[in-house]
């Protein structure tokens, strides 16, 4: 799981406008930001470069995960 979502919205950017900056289709940074399908890590990373925050901050630990059920 990944917090892209909730990191454009902290940062005030759309899913279009990071579509654009990662070259990407608007339906694929979509389907990132539902998780419906997770980024490699070269492009999480690249998507933490373009937001200037760290990688580990748009993934969600499992942890947290087993906590919520």
């Amino acid at each position: 799981m990944n917090r892209i979502k909730e990191v454009l919205v902290e940062k005030g950017q759309t899913q279009i406008w990071l579509a654009k900056k990662l070259g990407k289709s608007y339906n694929m940074v979509n389907s990132y930001a539902k998780n419906r399908r997770q980024p490699s890590i070269e492009i999480l990373f690249k998507i933490a470069e373009i937001l200037d925050i760290e990688a580990r901050d748009l993934i969600v630990s499992n942890k947290n995960l087993n906590a919520q059920k």
